[in-house]
């Protein structure tokens, strides 16, 4: 290694071999601004690593020369390359003389903790196209010590060659010698607080949280925000974020938490961290003292002047020994697009997607098709919008919450969403060009069409089309979890999600929503419709495959597939034309509706058995909406005449939604419960009396309440005397990874997520567990 580039003294014509992270962070320490101190090990000496690989296996000896151009329409294909790719360099030895110049360099900061930051640049001639790179990368956390640094150094570069990196490389047609990836190293240190500024003509905003920004990165806390008006620097607004959890380093805890708990889940991601567990009180605080609110807006007033009026700034207020030290940890100039912010909504499914909008104003009038990849504007969606949703690329909704069928169907199909976007309709016009942003709930106006703004676009859709969710997990890293001991499931409903998911790190499927899963074979009529006319067993085959094809794919893992469940307002579509009472807010819904009309209801009990008799023995059932005891012993009366029960395996469950299930749980298992699952978003909306669909009550439907959690509380306990397990299948655990830590200290059996929110949630099981671990252990010792 011939040197090291240190941020103080990068030269201009040092950019393609420091990357554009450290030459923008460059330029800022140098002009006398407190940027955290760090230096580059350069992008050649990845090149170097890679030429040195020793492997007999083509696909790695060519690397250094490929072009990674692969099949990337083969998703399990291109899946196994990236695994295997990234486990050669893993297991490769970098070079000591490497590791000792940079463990002797890093010593001169006397810290125990290094971060390594990806900076990333591609020669190009695309313009802008680094500015939207920093999605695929991710910053490693490890000890300041040699081994350690080796390995994060590696686990850093391999990041290149993810499947999902690999398949943006093929789309720009970028190969890998147009890759300069060069890692900035940086000392980490115990902080107040941390956050981000982002600036631009209108507003500036910043989020902050306490401890280390990595919590706001991993999506496990919602940040305090504080509206400033530019000109004057007054905080207008400021919302107080949720956080349960705070980041520090090894086991000194920050002088800031008062009485914090330790959480010793060192994942493989940062095991130089610790996790602290904040009291109630501390959680209702602001996480930044005036004082440092004033500097964070005084230092974004100068930077207006270096780098003009729209940015992005990550700071971190390092903890000294008297008092804190505001740091900046990364700049982000503002990019070649032009664009304004003018919808705010709520965001529901995360990713950033720039296409044109295709408004519709009334959701009763559906198109027979939609164009490929439009940004879809509607005043609300019901799930039987379902097979039209597969061609778009982003949904604004008017109306709904983060429960709302439009929420819960863009999160499964891992479509950018906004909803609750007040007026979309009416302010956007078909055949504009709009940037939705789904992790902050907002709606930009794309000015231009210049071919510059065109790559800009392309590279947004290429970084959300294909996983949306920047979390959204993958196979290839799965290896790398902790073990954990409660159950993790995953709810679905679309087939063609299985061969994606199926690999996740889950223990089956907790809730398979057959009311989205049977839109795919209805063909726009209702199944009281296909009964009576004649054509009952064509819908029983169709409705045994669809279930049977996630029975194979999960087997022997079980699978709760939930009997239909739906409102005749939620179909308009399909509603039956034998209905005739008037809808109302909940409908006749559930088991209510098996007894006014039980014919569908034997149906679908006969393609669950035609499921059984096909050998698969791994299918459940989960009754839906159960008001009353004795519905649910029509229900299994009905499941004992259909013969499910001759299967040994075989488990009737019960959502736990309706709060009478609080009074009545003994009751239900002395009449055949075997298991409860408790569906938070129905739970939440008759508990606090707000209807989920209702955007603009988002405040009030919480489902942290604490009679909601309460009563969550009081159920797990209720199942646990009982005897049987109780899993949790609705939105507030994905919503709220902060609330897992509660579900598994009361010993909640199982937590069931959509797919895009399973890594996150696996690592949040495996903190409360290390927590309970760690209590118990100090309480012996005690």
């Amino acid at each position: 290694m011939n040197k090291l580039y240190w941020l103080d003294q990068i030269k201009l014509q040092d950019r393609a071999k420091v990357g554009d992270k450290a030459f923008y962070l460059s330029k800022i320490i140098q002009r006398g601004y407190p940027v955290m101190p760090g230096f580059v090990v350069s992008a050649e000496i990845l090149r170097q690593f890679l030429e040195n690989l020793n492997s007999s296996e083509s696909l790695v000896a060519d690397l250094p020369h490929s072009s990674l151009h692969l099949d990337v329409t083969n998703w399990r294909q291109l899946q196994q390359v990236a695994s295997r790719l990234r486990q050669e360099i893993l297991t490769a030895t970098v070079t000591q003389e490497w590791v000792s110049t940079i463990f002797q360099a890093a010593t001169e900061w006397q810290t125990s903790c290094l971060i390594l930051r990806p900076s990333l640049a591609v020669s190009t001639a695309t313009p802008g196209i680094n500015n939207n790179i920093s999605g695929l990368l991710e910053s490693v956390f490890c000890q300041c010590e040699p081994e350690a640094i080796a390995l994060a150094l590696k686990r850093t570069w391999s990041q290149i060659f993810r499947a999902r990196s690999l398949l943006y490389w093929q789309h720009l047609g970028i190969n890998l010698q147009q890759i300069n990836l060069a890692v900035l190293v940086q000392p980490v240190e115990n902080a107040i607080a941390s956050g981000s500024l982002t600036t631009n003509a209108s507003g500036w905003e910043i989020e902050a949280t306490l401890g280390l920004g990595i919590a706001i990165a991993q999506g496990e806390v919602q940040p305090d925000v504080y509206y400033i008006q530019p000109e004057t620097g007054v905080v207008l607004e400021q919302q107080l974020g949720n956080k349960m959890l705070a980041y520090g380093v090894d086991d000194a805890a920050p002088k800031v938490f008062s009485q914090p708990v330790p959480n010793s889940a060192l994942t493989p991601d940062h095991t130089c961290l610790i996790t602290y567990m904040l009291p109630e009180a501390q959680q209702k605080q602001y996480s930044l003292q005036e004082e440092y609110l004033q500097q964070i807006i005084a230092l974004g007033t100068q930077l207006v002047s270096e780098l003009g009026k729209t940015f992005t700034i990550k700071w971190t207020i390092a903890e000294k020994t008297t008092s804190g030290k505001l740091y900046i940890t990364q700049v982000s100039p503002s990019k070649s697009i032009s664009h304004t912010h003018f919808i705010k909504g709520l965001g529901a499914a995360g990713g950033r997607v720039i296409a044109t909008a295709l408004v519709i104003i009334n959701p009763q009038q559906k198109p027979e098709q939609l164009p490929k990849g439009v940004i879809l504007v509607v005043p609300t969606i019901t799930p039987d919008w379902l097979p039209l949703l597969q061609q778009v690329g982003g949904i604004i909704t008017e109306q709904g919450g983060l429960t709302s069928h439009a929420a819960i169907l863009a999160r499964e199909l891992s479509i950018t969403a906004v909803v609750n976007a007040t007026s979309a309709t009416t302010l956007i016009q078909t055949g504009e060009r709009l940037l939705l942003d789904g992790d902050r709930g907002e709606v930009y106006r794309i000015k231009g069409d210049s071919k510059e703004e065109m790559e800009r676009g392309r590279e947004e859709n290429l970084l959300s089309s294909h996983h949306p969710n920047p979390k959204a997990p993958h196979p290839a890293v799965t290896s790398h979890l902790p073990m954990i001991a409660t159950q993790l499931l995953v709810n679905l409903s679309q087939s063609t999600l299985i061969e994606q998911v199926q690999n996740l790190p889950v223990d089956g499927v907790g809730l398979l929503r057959s009311e989205l899963m049977i839109l795919n074979i209805l063909n726009g009529q209702h199944p009281n419709s296909w009964i009576l006319s004649g054509r009952q067993a064509e819908l029983l085959e169709l409705w045994s495959e669809q279930i049977m094809q996630f029975a194979r794919a999960f087997a022997p893992r079980p699978v709760f597939y939930r009997s239909l469940d739906w409102r005749s307002q939620d179909l308009p579509s399909l509603r039956d034309s034998l209905e005739s009472s008037p809808q109302s807010m909940l409908g006749e819904r559930g088991t209510f509706s098996y007894l006014r009309n039980p014919a569908v209801f034997e149906l679908e009990l006969q393609a669950l058995a035609s499921v059984q008799q096909a050998g698969y023995s791994n299918v459940n059932l989960l009754l839906p909406f159960v008001r009353t005891v004795e519905e649910f012993v029509f229900c299994r009366r009905k499941v004992e005449q259909a013969f499910l029960t001759e299967v040994a395996q075989f488990q009737l469950w019960m959502m736990a939604e309706v709060p009478s299930v609080l009074f009545l749980l003994p009751e239900y298992v002395k009449a055949g419960v075997a298991g409860i699952s408790i569906g938070t978003n129905d739970l939440t909306q008759l508990l606090l009396g707000v209807d989920r669909e209702q955007g603009q009550l988002a405040k009030v439907f919480n489902e942290r309440h604490p009679a909601v959690m309460s009563a969550i509380a009081q159920l797990i306990q209720m199942a646990k005397s009982a005897g049987i397990p109780c899993s949790i299948c609705g939105q507030a655990p994905a919503l709220y990874p902060e609330i897992i830590d509660k579900l598994v200290e009361w010993g909640i059996t199982s937590i069931s997520v959509e797919p895009e929110g399973v890594e996150r949630t696996y690592q949040a099981i495996a903190r409360a567990e290390q927590r309970i671990i760690l209590a118990a252990a100090r309480q012996k010792l005690n």
